[in-house]
């Protein structure tokens, strides 16, 4: 099995990845025709990628005689976390208050771009308190 890698894609990486969410199930050739559209690519070079990915865990495959075909291990959101992570680490000290902060002031929310903000940190908290209670044995409202 794969070992689970999180740190973010590469550029060349995520392009990769781009094409093989969008089209689900992709052989190598299908693959470099793709990226061929935009800039020429040797079939080793997306070969050997596609291979990095697999053992990093992005991707999965299945044989077909002696095709193989890729397809996503992880969602699409989980590139995007971890390259969100980097930026917060980067740019933010490992702040994520300061990256809000630095939103807030700069760009602004809207109402309904806060509400739902609120409610997605809601979420967060419920889920996480419910986890650590089920790990610990304790309910909602005990106060031992």
């Amino acid at each position: 099995m794969a070992k689970q890698d999180y740190t973010p894609l590469t550029k060349a990486q995520r392009e990769i990845m781009e094409v093989v969410w969008d089209e689900e199930e992709v052989t190598v050739t299908q693959v470099r025709d793709e990226l061929r559209k935009q800039r020429e690519v040797a079939r080793n070079t997306i070969q050997t990628m596609i291979v990095r990915l697999e053992e990093r865990g992005w991707l999965k495959h299945r044989v077909e005689g002696r095709t193989f075909w890729y397809s996503a291990n992880r969602p699409r959101t989980a590139s995007l976390g971890a390259k969100v992570a980097q930026m917060v680490d980067r740019l933010f000290a490992g702040s994520p208050e300061e990256m809000v902060t630095a939103l807030m002031e700069y760009r602004g929310l809207t109402t309904d771009e806060a509400d739902r903000i609120r409610k997605m940190i809601d979420t967060a908290e419920t889920k996480s308190f419910n986890k650590a209670n089920r790990t610990s044995g304790t309910k909602r409202g005990d106060q031992s």
